[in-house]
C-alpha cells in the first residue's frame, strides 16, 4: 500500500473533506488538527490555511475528485482521522460513511467503526479481528501446522502451555554471530522481556514477522514504535493492509484494546504527539518499497544467519527517513 499524491486541486478538495470529518461534532481536537496538518504537508503537499478551509459536502467532493485508487486512500485516511483521538462520535462516523458512499468506495472496516461508535464492543471486536491480520496469522498457522498446531500456538500465546522443542529452535539463534538477524531478534526479546515462540505467552510462528519487522525496521516497542511497525507492515502487505494500520491506531490512539493476548495497555491520541503522524507516513512509504510480503508465509529462516544490513538489502528495506 503506497501513498499517492493527488494533483493540487484534488488535494485541496481532499483536505476540505478531511477537515469536514474532523469537525463533524465541533471544533477539531488538537490531535486531529495535528494529523490533518501532517497530511497536508507530507502527502498532499499543498499550501493552505487549515483554519480557513470551508467544509465540503460528499456530493461536491466526489464530483470534483478523480476516479481511481485515490478514492480508497482518502476513505482510509478519513477512518484513521475518525479513530485518532478516542472512540469517535456517531456523527463523525456518519460523515465518513457519507463520503465513502459518494466516492463509491466499499470499506468493510467502516461498518466495524460504526459498531464501535455505537458501543457494540463485543461484536465490533469479533468482526474486526476476523477481517484483520490476526485472522491471517491464525489461518497461516493452521495451514502450516494443522489444527493441533494451531490449538497449541493459541494455548501457548495465552500462557496455558509451552512447546520446549519449538522454543529450543529459536534459542539456538543466540549462538549466531553478533549483528545477524536471528541473534538481533533474540537480543530484542531479551531487552523487552518478550517470550520466544514455544515459550509461555510466545507469539505463533506465523506472526513472528511482526517482531522481525521491529528489528529490520529499527522500530521501538513504545506506542509510537508500534504504530510505525504497523504502518511499515501495511506498506508491503498485499491483503487488506488498512486493517493493520487501524489495529494499531485503535490500541494507541483510540484507546481500545484489540490484542488477542492478555495484555491490555492502551493510549489515546498518540497520533497527535509531535512528529508522530509524519513518522506513520514515513514508515508506510518505507514499507511500500519492500520487495515481498513478509506477512505472507515469508521464510525468515533463510535470513536468520545474515547480517542485518545484508538482510535489509535483500528485502529492499531502505534506511529510516
Amino acid at each position: 500500500m503506497r501513498l499517492l499524491q493527488p494533483d493540487p486541486a484534488a488535494a485541496l478538495l481532499g483536505l476540505r473533506a478531511m477537515k469536514t470529518v474532523a469537525s463533524a461534532v465541533g471544533p477539531m481536537s488538537p490531535v486531529r488538527r495535528a494529523l490533518l496538518d501532517a497530511a497536508r504537508r507530507v502527502i498532499l503537499r499543498v499550501d493552505a490555511d487549515i483554519d480557513a478551509l470551508a467544509p465540503i459536502s460528499p456530493a461536491e467532493f466526489a464530483a470534483g475528485f478523480p476516479d481511481g485508487p485515490l478514492r480508497e486512500q482518502f476513505t482510509n485516511g478519513m477512518m484513521v482521522m475518525a479513530l485518532s483521538d478516542g472512540v469517535p462520535a456517531r456523527e463523525m462516523v456518519a460523515e465518513v460513511e457519507a463520503f465513502a458512499k459518494a466516492l463509491g468506495v466499499s470499506a468493510p472496516a467502516l461498518a466495524d467503526i460504526r459498531l464501535l461508535a455505537e458501543r457494540h464492543m463485543t461484536i465490533f471486536k469479533l468482526d474486526f479481528l476476523r477481517r484483520s491480520q490476526i485472522a491471517d496469522i491464525m489461518k497461516d498457522q493452521l495451514e502450516q501446522t494443522g489444527p493441533l498446531g494451531l490449538a497449541r500456538a493459541v494455548l501457548t500465546l495465552r500462557g496455558v502451555m509451552e512447546d520446549p522443542a519449538l522454543a529450543a529452535r529459536y534459542r539456538a539463534w543466540k549462538d549466531l554471530p553478533d549483528g545477524t538477524l536471528g541473534r538481533s531478534l533474540i537480543e530484542f526479546y531479551a531487552k523487552n522481556g518478550f517470550s520466544l515462540p514455544g515459550e509461555r505467552k510466545g507469539f505463533p510462528e506465523a506472526g513472528l514477522h511482526h517482531d522481525l519487522c521491529h528489528v529490520l525496521g529499527g522500530y521501538g516497542t513504545d506506542p509510537e514504535g508500534e504504530v510505525e511497525v504497523a504502518a511499515f507492515t501495511a506498506g508491503f502487505k498485499q491483503k487488506t493492509p488498512i486493517f493493520i494500520v487501524l489495529f494499531a491506531v485503535l490500541i494507541f490512539s483510540t484507546g481500545v484494546n484489540m490484542r488477542p493476548s492478555a495484555e491490555d495497555f492502551t493510549t489515546v491520541g498518540v497520533l497527535g504527539r509531535p512528529g508522530m503522524a509524519e513518522r506513520l507516513f514515513a514508515a508506510l512509504e518505507r514499507g511500500s518499497h519492500v520487495n515481498q510480503d513478509l506477512s505472507d508465509k515469508w521464510d525468515y529462516w533463510a535470513y536468520a544467519a545474515l547480517p542485518l544490513d545484508e538482510a535489509r538489502r535483500r528485502l529492499n528495506i531502505l534506511p529510516k527517513a
